[in-house]
């Protein structure tokens, strides 16, 4: 097997020849009870999304810019809308990458449970601003609370999701994401017109619904049975499996899981020893980059695939569609503009739960970057020739669409799947951690330059601004053919074995021909002796 970390040394302490394992009795048959347990996880896209997607519409809206910059003002600087739409992603960068330690030392639920509380501490904050400074203060403590749940919701949906459709239902996190920004402009929508201060704090202080709903669920689901296994306590990893595979506790589907499970993090072990706390996370960095299944190898596909989402200009449409369709002058309603668009996108996110599966991650990564390159181009040079002509608006609107289909249906979705999918156990709190805070970080960035790309009093691009979006979804063209491996159908620990056997543009074709569980000499009747040994050494 070639070498998950960093040398051929540590390659040759712990590899021997392959003895071949039943690659089909590494997971039980896919259950309804599987399907429901992670279609509820997914509901904490909702609160995230309707979070994103408020801000668009509250920062169009007369009364709270009247409230921000005081009576008879038209519009919010640029330097206020960047540090109000901003400091929300500055939280979550933050709040991400605690979330990979909590979720390594309480476990996944509870990390959630404590992300929602802090999150609705956010919103009350939010719900009370009068001014500018409140407002501000509350985005940031809402963005720790969504960053710690929006790192590890995808984690736990992974690691209790069944291989075979592992995809459709972490793209499901996606759509609730999706739903979340719809309810948020239909909301903004419903408000816009109002004359007191209903008009913002109503979209503000229905987000605690959200995170409600999401912590009283996540407290009645079970814990990743890969936690219990990072932690040596087998016997509750056992209990938990079979209740998320709904198979009785001495099944042989429920053994032979684990064992694979338990195998594969021991192989970890071997290869790169656990260690203090700063060795964990230096952990995340070990090995070449030229190698595919190296540590740093990993991280750096996890925090460059969400950077190159954020790429794709996604966000430019939540986050400041109103005021930019606003700024076009030939849109009657830019509130109902915007609420189509994120209609589009509801709309388009649910045909990725069959192509994840069907077609397969790389393939949607590629051609959904291909195509939302050449629609942006076409928004461009369109709203470049014929800014003003009112049917050239239409067909940009109508690009525009499209465009926000094609990220909806691939990039929007796949990003998400392949960061909970290519981390070993021993690093993947921390790996999916680093990868949703690179999420958040480039967030932040676009949303503080963006005001000042597009407003009038200063770059005051418009539509000239999709130039920069298509020439960086070529990037992600480019980058999705050369460097993103394929995943679907394999369990978590097939995928870490694909990635030290074949390249990105050969892994499609890898098929899985032995298991952990043999290469270790592992059984059901050995599993808890590795276990028990592994926690006296630590």
């Amino acid at each position: 097997m070639a070498d998950h970390s960093a040398s051929d040394v540590e390659k040759e302490a712990v590899t021997h020849t392959r003895p071949q394992g039943d690659v089909s009795r590494v997971e039980a048959p896919v259950t309804l009870k599987a399907y429901m347990m992670c279609v509820f996880a997914a509901f904490g896209g909702i609160f995230f999304g309707y979070d994103s997607g408020y801000i668009s519409g509250v920062m169009g809206m007369k009364y709270f810019i009247e409230t921000i910059e005081g009576p008879g003002a038209t519009f919010l600087p640029s330097k206020e809308k960047s540090l109000i739409t901003s400091i929300l992603s500055a939280g979550t960068f933050f709040g991400a990458l605690m979330g990979g330690d909590l979720a390594d030392w309480v476990g996944r639920r509870p990390t959630i449970i404590f992300g929602c509380l802090v999150f609705i501490v956010g919103v009350v904050l939010q719900t009370a601003s009068a001014g500018l400074g409140l407002i501000v203060a509350g985005r940031l403590v809402a963005g720790f609370g969504v960053g710690f749940v929006s790192a590890i919701i995808i984690l736990y949906m992974s690691e209790i999701a069944p291989r075979k459709v592992r995809g459709a239902l972490v793209s499901g996190y996606q759509f609730c994401i999706c739903i979340g920004l719809l309810l948020a402009s239909c909301v903004d929508y419903g408000t816009q017109d109002r004359t007191d201060s209903g008009s913002y704090r109503i979209p503000i202080g229905l987000q605690m619904a959200w995170a409600l709903i999401l912590a009283t669920g996540i407290f009645l689901l079970p814990e990743s049975p890969r936690f219990f296994v990072r932690k040596g306590q087998l016997d509750k990893a056992a209990v938990v499996l079979s209740r998320l595979r709904d198979q009785p506790l001495e099944s042989d589907y429920v053994k032979d899981e684990l064992a694979e499970i338990v195998a594969n993090h021991e192989f970890e072990m071997q290869v790169v020893p656990h260690g203090n706390y700063f060795q964990q996370w230096a952990n995340c960095f070990r090995g070449s980059i030229w190698q595919g299944g190296s540590y740093l190898r990993r991280t750096v596909l996890g925090t460059s695939m969400q950077m190159m989402q954020q790429w794709t200009g996604c966000n430019f449409i939540f986050y400041f569609g109103t005021t930019f369709f606003q700024q076009l002058g030939t849109i009657d309603d830019p509130f109902l503009m915007s609420l189509v668009t994120t209609l589009v996108n509801v709309c388009s996110t649910p045909i990725s739960f069959y192509t994840m599966e069907k077609l397969g991650r790389r393939t949607l990564l590629i051609w959904g970057a291909f195509g939302m390159l050449l629609c942006e181009f076409i928004v461009a040079i369109v709203g470049t020739c014929k800014p003003d002509d009112t049917n050239a608006i239409k067909a940009m609107l109508a690009f525009i669409c499209i465009y926000i289909f094609f990220f909806a249906t691939t990039w929007g979705p796949g990003a998400w799947v392949v960061i909970g999918e290519v981390f070993p156990l021993p690093i993947r709190a921390k790996g999916v951690a680093l990868s949703t805070a690179s999420n958040w970080l480039w967030n932040c960035i676009i949303a503080v330059i963006t005001p000042y790309m597009v407003d009038e009093d200063k770059g005051n691009l418009g539509p000239k601004v999709f130039y920069i979006w298509g020439g960086l979804c070529t990037c992600c063209f480019v980058y999705a053919y050369l460097l993103v491996p394929e995943t679907k159908g394999l369990t978590l620990e097939q995928v870490d074995q694909m990635l030290s056997e074949s390249t990105p543009r050969t892994s499609a074709k890898w098929k899985p021909h032995t298991t952990y569980a043999a290469e270790m000499g592992m059984t059901d009747k050995t599993v808890a002796g590795h276990a028990e040994d592994r926690s006296e050494s630590e």
